[in-house]
């Protein structure tokens, strides 16, 4: 017999057992979403960290010839 065929079986004991009135995603449902908040909550907390680490500022490019604006900004050179 396979799984599926069982499965089909099984499917209207089940319903005759089940108040739609009265389900609730119970306390796995609940462990599930706080693992998931708590997991975001971390998740956040890093990337605040490492965002506060990110250096935003270019540095100049040594190799880079200098152009008319820069030739300006510098005149000793």
């Amino acid at each position: 017999m396979y799984a599926t065929q069982a499965l089909t079986h099984l499917v209207p004991l089940a319903a005759e057992e089940l108040d739609k009135n009265k389900v609730t995603p119970g306390v796995l449902g609940f462990l599930v979403f706080a693992a998931l908040a708590v997991g975001v909550w971390a998740l956040m907390k890093s990337m605040n960290r490492h965002m506060g680490r990110v250096n935003f500022e270019e540095a100049p490019d040594p190799d880079a010839k200098p152009t008319e604006a820069g030739a300006a900004a510098s005149p000793g050179k």
